[in-house]
């Protein structure tokens, strides 16, 4: 059996702990988009140029390249037996690519680890990180509002979609995201 998860989540709501923890609990890759972005920044690649210059202001990548990313990703073999997909997609024409080029039921599951933004920002502000500013935060936050959070519904509406509470310790929101996983995949 295939395990295909999507987690969604604000900047900052702990999905890339809770991820990588569910990666590792299902056996299946962590695909963290984010990562993978920061990784080229670091290493100066094209790719990473074009997108630190996002990144500083606090825009996303758009959605071609980041569907070339991801799709080569998925096709590794590593990614055969299912895999979690942290970041991605994030908006309705990712969603759409992802459909067009996986099939109709490209994902078991869509969960959402729901933080108040008061939370998030708290906790991206003291996290550090050289692209954590205010003002990127706000425009982070906004974005994902105004692009990603319209997922939710679109995965709600075709039964794909469970709602987690992400607030707690990283043993209790990990031990609620296995049950309710578990639970949605038959397991």
């Amino acid at each position: 059996m295939t395990t295909r998860l999507i987690v969604f989540g604000r900047q900052g709501a702990g999905k890339g702990t809770q991820c990588v923890r569910l990666a590792d609990h299902y056996g299946i890759p962590h695909i963290s988009t984010g990562d993978m972005l920061r990784e080229a920044v670091a290493e100066g690649t094209e790719l990473g140029l074009r997108a630190k210059v996002l990144m500083d202001a606090g825009d996303l990548v758009p959605d071609d390249v980041m569907e070339g990313i991801v799709d080569e990703r998925l096709a590794k073999p590593d990614a055969e037996p299912g895999w979690l997909l942290d970041g991605y997609p994030r908006t309705l024409g990712q969603v759409e690519a992802m459909r067009r080029n996986l099939g109709e039921a490209f994902v078991d599951l869509a969960v959402n680890l729901d933080v108040p933004v008061d939370v998030v920002t708290g906790r991206m502000v003291a996290r550090g990180r050289a692209d954590d500013t205010e003002e990127a935060i706000r425009r982070r936050l906004e974005l994902y509002e105004e692009q990603t959070a319209p997922l939710l519904s679109w995965f709600g509406q075709r039964e794909r979609l469970v709602e987690i509470d992400g607030v707690g310790t990283e043993d209790d929101v990990f031990e609620r995201l296995v049950k309710v996983v578990d639970a949605a995949l038959g397991a």
